[in-house]
């Protein structure tokens, strides 16, 4: 696939976006998950293979393939690496899937009631490095904690900020301002977010598409006029800590939203398993996840 197949393959396509971009401080408990407990491993070379072995028993499984899974979101470390010698990029793509790299590297600590992301001084060079291994585009991500419209307000201007200059290396971002599931004042976090992504939206040029990342909204169809807005080429949807059947029966609910899930697309699977157990367990997650996101009560 070409950028030009891909982007159509991403802005049409019947599936969702696999998140396989747990980093960090995220990696041990998506190993614990996974059925690794932390004595598995001495260093954080160690620790970082046996994610990367999970990530690539996941893209070579015959469960995982471009029918239903149009995109995935890799880790820099997942994407340097590789499937049997494949680069992952090119594995991907060989599946039909369409490759998107995690860009950014944390957060700051929580202030206005958000958490910015860090300074990302080495971004140009990530990009030109992905974009030359055939990734198609990048996320990121920010927290929204409460319903304070300053600190939304910085959230949305720093994502179109760096998401202009992932735009610049010909690559498509997925603005991703997570709103916290958990938050006593999600909905009005909800409508000030719609508010000032629409505001930036609609500084974008003629040509210019982002992507955006949100969490499933209180009230279904919160996000419709990001759906139809003509600058953004696709909505996905983060799980947000919801497991997988309550995700998708929500996800069910928004017109036009496809899941980007990475727990609650991984949840069910262990290291433990046969393959023929872990390809059945995969399938029957890529299924569900599939239905929620293609096939909606709304």
């Amino acid at each position: 696939m070409n950028y030009a197949e891909m982007k159509s393959k991403i802005a049409a396509g019947q599936g969702f976006i696999a998140a396989l971009d747990q980093s960090g401080g995220s990696t041990p408990k998506a190993l614990a998950g996974y059925g690794i407990e932390a004595g598995a491993w001495s260093n954080d070379e160690e620790m970082f293979g046996l994610i990367h072995a999970m990530r690539a028993r996941i893209i070579r499984s015959a469960a995982f393939t471009g029918e239903k899974v149009i995109g995935a979101i890799l880790f820099e470390r997942t994407m340097d690496g590789d499937v049997d010698g494949t680069p992952v990029p090119a594995a991907l793509i060989a599946k039909g899937v369409v490759p998107f790299i995690k860009i950014d590297k944390g957060l700051e600590d929580e202030a206005n009631g958000v958490q910015l992301m860090k300074p990302m001084p080495t971004l140009d060079a990530l990009l030109a490095r992905s974009k030359a291994l055939g990734v198609f585009g990048t996320k990121e991500r920010s927290v929204i904690n409460s319903a304070n419209r300053e600190g939304i307000a910085a959230v949305v201007a720093q994502q179109f900020e760096v998401g202009r200059q992932v735009l610049s290396h010909g690559m498509m971002p997925i603005i991703e301002p997570e709103v916290n599931i958990k938050s006593e004042t999600r909905a009005k976090c909800d409508a000030i977010l719609l508010e000032e992504t629409l505001k930036h939206l609609d500084t974008l040029a003629e040509g210019e598409e982002v992507m955006l990342k949100l969490s499933l909204p209180v009230v279904p169809g919160t996000f419709d006029p990001l759906v139809a807005h003509p600058r953004v080429l696709r909505v996905v949807a983060l799980s947000g800590g919801y497991k997988r059947p309550e995700a998708c029966v929500e996800l069910a609910k928004n017109n036009g939203i496809i899941a980007s899930f990475s727990r609650a697309l991984l949840e069910d699977l262990r290291a433990q398993m046969s393959d023929a157990e872990f390809d059945a367990s995969l399938g029957a997650a890529i299924d569900e996840i599939h239905r929620g996101s293609t096939v909606k009560t709304a």
